[in-house]
Parts: structure tokens; C-alpha cells; sequence
């Protein structure tokens, strides 16, 4: 698996952006938010049951991923179609202010270190990516155990301060001086 201080892989995946068919597809890469920090995170599969909890917690903290010059992105390997499909059939997920990218050929995922070799799907893998593309966080659960998007948003916190953030660290709390 990629890690810390690795660049993050070059990639061009199709995302769904919307609900309605005509404009619900939009190609994107790795040069598409240039300059900005990347969020991006990986669910198993579509039409689960912890999944949906997760990207609707990133789809509620959007706004403050965003008000931090980060883009949220969210992965899996299903099809931009099943996407879609999922989109229009949960409720939490109709209006979700990022792109759910398809990584249906699962090159994203493999080249990241991924994906999952039992199940054939992506781990419940987040990367912070820094706006040099360097990732500077990675963080994964069991397939069976959702993340917290408040914790990704606090390490993103810790790391645009550059300064030493202890344990529990929160956003306006002082950080460590070196002695």
C-alpha cells in the first residue's frame, strides 16, 4: 500500500455529479483540483449497508472539508451506472455536493495497494493528499467497520497548521513547540 510521502497515483475515472442522466457524468483526473488539498476516500461496494452511513457523514462535513481548500472525492469499483442507480435510491445520497468516481477497472485502487485481494473490491481506505499530490495520511478499516469523516477532518486540520498537534488535537487549540 502507498503510504506517507508517497505521491499519490495519476488516475481519469468518470464520476456522477447529479441525479439527472443527462448531466450526471463528468471525467475527472488527477489534475482536476490542482492546487487544492484531496480527500479521497474508497467504500467496498454500492448497495450496502455501511457504506451509505459513511459518505453521507463526508457528504455533511463537505462544507468544512471545502472552507479547508480541500476536494472531497469518493471511490468505489462499481460502475458510474450503479452509481447512479444508488444516487437515485437513497435518500442521503441524492444531493451529495461530491463526485462518486468509478474505479470499475480498479486501477486507481491497485496502484494505491487497495484493493482488497478476497473480495475483490477497494478497502475502506482515505487518503489526504496535499496539494503538492504527496499523501500525507492514510487511514483503514476492516471492510465490516466505518471510518469517521470527523476524525479525517481533524488530521487534515493538524496537518495545514505544519506545527506539532498531540493527541486528540482540536482546530484552534495550540500546537507543541519544539524544545
Amino acid at each position: 500500500m502507498l503510504g506517507i510521502g508517497n505521491r499519490f497515483p495519476a488516475f481519469q475515472l468518470t464520476g456522477v455529479v447529479g441525479s439527472d442522466l443527462k448531466s450526471a457524468f463528468k471525467d475527472f483526473n488527477d489534475r482536476s483540483f490542482a492546487g487544492k488539498w484531496l480527500v479521497v476516500f474508497f467504500w467496498p461496494k454500492d448497495f450496502t449497508f455501511v457504506c451509505p452511513t459513511e459518505i453521507a457523514g463526508f457528504g455533511k462535513l463537505n462544507r468544512d472539508f471545502a472552507d479547508r481548500d480541500a476536494q472531497v472525492l469518493g471511490v468505489s469499483t462499481d460502475s458510474e451506472f450503479v452509481h447512479l442507480a444508488w444516487r437515485k435510491d437513497r435518500e442521503e445520497l441524492r444531493n451529495l455536493p461530491f463526485p462518486m468516481l468509478s474505479d470499475i477497472k480498479r486501477e486507481l485502487a491497485t496502484a494505491l495497494g487497495v484493493l482488497d485481494p478476497e473480495a475483490g473490491v477497494a478497502q475502506r481506505a482515505t487518503f489526504i493528499v496535499d496539494p503538492e499530490g504527496v499523501i500525507r495520511f492514510v487511514y483503514v478499516t476492516d471492510l465490516s467497520v466505518g471510518r469517521s469523516p470527523e476524525e479525517v477532518l481533524r488530521v487534515l486540520d493538524g496537518l495545514q497548521t505544519e506545527g506539532l498537534c498531540p493527541c486528540n488535537w482540536q482546530k484552534g487549540e495550540e500546537t507543541l513547540k519544539a524544545a
